[in-house]
């Protein structure tokens, strides 16, 4: 009995993939990386940005609101009036810790749940969010905060915007 063999081409059982298709891959995955990275970088300081414009408004109309309270409790008479007081918070931690105005509030007005952290300047663990201030008597453009009281906020961080402006003149 002769046995019958079978002569199949020995390319046709092999699979996988040659050295030319692995290089033309990894070629093409390299052209889409570098053009997908930039743009996710574009996106992650995009997002910053509109979360630090987010928080400078929610600092600056909580300090407003400060001001609007302490404006009424002098008009009402539930507080005198201070020559050389401007009315607004001496620190960003009376808007979280609140004030009663003399009474105007039957309870401790609370402006912040918490103070936001600068987004491009961020707190180390532990430590307090840092803001640039300015107080009521400051040059508008100061860079040094006269203590009195906290009348504007700015970011601390150097950085440039996606538009050219810097991000402490916000």
């Amino acid at each position: 009995m002769l046995s019958r063999i079978s002569v199949r081409p020995a390319m046709k059982d092999q699979r996988g993939l040659t050295l030319i298709e692995l290089i033309i891959t990894v070629a093409i995955l390299g052209v889409l990386a570098s053009v997908v990275v930039p743009s996710v970088q574009m996106t992650v300081k995009r997002t910053k940005e509109l979360e630090l414009r987010r928080d400078l408004r929610l600092i600056r109309t909580a300090i407003d609101d400060y001001k609007k309270s302490y404006d009424e409790a002098v008009k009402g008479g539930k507080i005198p009036s201070v020559q050389n007081k401007s009315g607004y918070p001496e620190t960003l931690d009376e808007l979280v810790e609140g004030k009663d105005f003399g009474g105007l509030y039957s309870y401790k007005k609370k402006f912040l749940r918490k103070i936001p952290p600068d987004p491009f300047n961020p707190p180390l663990p532990g430590e307090k969010p840092q803001w640039g201030m300015r107080s009521y008597s400051d040059d508008p453009e100061s860079t040094q905060w006269g203590g009195e009281d906290v009348y504007d906020v700015y970011s601390l961080s150097e950085g440039t915007a996606i538009d050219g402006t810097k991000y402490k003149d916000w």
